[in-house]
Formats: structure tokens, C-alpha cells, sequence
């Protein structure tokens, strides 16, 4: 019986972590801040599927578009709406998708989920189709057609601007900042009995967990920003087994995998 005033308790989404395809020999020194410099790895390209509450989740969307790759060394890459299928979902269910960060492999599928609402934290929305375009901004790794698909979607009314920290983006799901991967990414705390975070590209690695270290930042100057935000997802999750990085392929061999899709929760 919920008490009179009393909060209804946080829906228990099921997480899968999808995986589209794989970026071979990566350099780990762009993951993880002063590791060796020939140091290579596989490095996993995720979305996360989150059910529950009557709604369909993704977070991130991937990437289609033919330029990005001729940039990398690409294997096994399958469309994001077609991952999604191996996890028994169409991409015209999806109701929502929450985008942690504008870079075109997170952004670069929103035209996939064309009946999606999308939610982005405001400051990133508006930097990202502003300023960083002109003098004296900063626009690397952000596609040009992602911003004006992210634009069209916004005028068609389907676009939920978050306003910052801490703050409750669909039931039980809560939206964090502070990691500043880009101008103003977030990173996601899925409550329920186990909590877990999903970071995306605001912790590549468990490695980045494990030692404390940031990843690629904003700016030089967000470095300790990066790591103070590393703590804190442990914090929020439990335990820092229970925060998954974007790009580590551990998180197929950690959590129970069939194919391409590991259950997390």
C-alpha cells in the first residue's frame, strides 16, 4: 500500500547492453589518460536498451553515416535499428532515446527512431547548434547532419531539453553532469533494487574505474572534473561493478550475453 504523499516506487527497468559492431586497435591512450602509447584494443560501439513502465529506452542511438567509416578500422558493424532486433526490438517501438552526448557515434542513428521522443541535456543542445560553429568554439567528433536531424526533430516537438544535474529524465531514470566529455554530456543512474549507472562515454573502461583515471575530456582543465565524476558514479550505482562504461567490451563477458546483447539487469 504507498502511503498518502508517499513516492511511488522507481519502475524495475530491465538494461541490455546492445552491441553494433567494433573500432579494431584503438589506441588505449585516447580512453585512458597517460596510458602507454602503443598500447592497442578492440573497442566495443554500445547502445543500451532499458523496458519497463510501459516504455521502450534507448541510450545513445549509434551511428549509419558512410564517412565515419573510412575514419576507423570497423568489424563486425551491423545498422543500430538491426542490433536492435536481436534484443526483439523493432526501432518504431522505441518511445524514447536518451542521448548522454552529441558525438556522431551516440548521435549519429536518431533518424533510425523516427517515433522517439529524444532527451539531451539543454546546455548540449544548445551549445552543439550554436556556438560551437562559430569562432571560438569547439564542434570535434560532432557531425553536421546529426545537428540538423536533432534540430528537425526538436521543431517537430519531439525533443526534451534536461536541465542539468541531478535531475529525474523518466520515471526512475535520473540524468548526472560533471564529466564534461563533451560541452555539457551526462551520464544515467537507472535506480531500482540494484542500481546501476550508465556512463556511455563519460567512463570508456572499467579500466578508467578501476584506476581512477579520465578519459577524453572538453578541455584539458575538465581532467579533474572527469575523475571526481568517476567517484561519484560509483557512489550512485553501489558499487563500481555496477557502472558500465561505453566502450569496454568487458561488459559482453561480465553480464550473460547471447549474440550480440549482455542483460545487465
Amino acid at each position: 500500500m504507498l502511503l498518502l504523499g508517499a513516492a511511488p516506487p522507481a519502475p524495475e527497468y530491465t538494461i541490455e547492453a546492445v552491441r553494433y559492431g567494433t573500432i579494431r586497435d584503438f589506441r588505449t591512450s585516447g580512453l585512458v589518460m597517460g596510458a602507454d602509447p602503443a598500447e592497442r584494443m578492440n573497442i566495443a560501439m554500445v547502445l543500451w536498451l532499458v523496458r519497463g513502465d510501459g516504455r521502450v529506452i534507448i541510450v545513445d542511438s549509434g551511428f549509419h553515416r558512410p564517412g565515419w567509416f573510412r575514419s576507423f578500422d570497423f568489424s563486425d558493424y551491423l545498422r543500430p535499428d538491426s542490433a536492435l532486433l536481436q534484443a526483439g526490438v523493432e526501432a518504431s517501438d522505441v518511445t524514447d532515446l536518451i542521448l548522454t552526448h552529441a558525438h556522431w557515434d551516440h548521435m549519429g542513428g536518431i533518424d533510425l527512431f523516427p517515433n522517439a521522443t529524444i532527451h539531451i541535456q539543454r546546455e548540449e543542445y544548445e551549445y552543439y547548434t550554436g556556438p560551437a560553429w562559430r569562432e571560438g568554439g569547439s564542434h570535434g567528433g560532432i557531425d553536421e547532419e546529426d545537428v540538423l536531424d536533432l534540430v528537425r526533430r526538436n521543431m517537430a516537438g519531439k525533443v526534451v531539453l534536461v536541465d542539468g544535474d541531478d535531475v529525474e529524465v523518466l520515471p526512475g531514470i535520473r540524468a548526472y553532469t560533471g564529466a564534461r566529455h563533451t560541452y555539457a554530456s551526462q551520464y544515467l543512474l537507472v535506480e531500482g533494487d540494484q542500481p546501476f549507472v550508465l556512463a556511455s562515454d563519460n567512463c570508456y573502461l572499467f579500466r578508467n574505474l578501476d584506476t581512477h583515471t579520465a578519459g577524453a575530456t572538453f578541455r584539458p582543465e575538465d581532467r579533474a572534473g572527469n575523475e571526481v565524476a568517476l567517484e561519484r558514479m560509483a557512489r550512485l550505482a553501489g558499487s563500481p561493478t555496477r557502472v558500465i562504461p561505453g566502450h569496454d567490451p568487458l561488459q559482453f563477458e561480465r553480464f550473460p550475453s547471447q549474440g550480440r546483447v549482455a542483460r545487465i539487469r
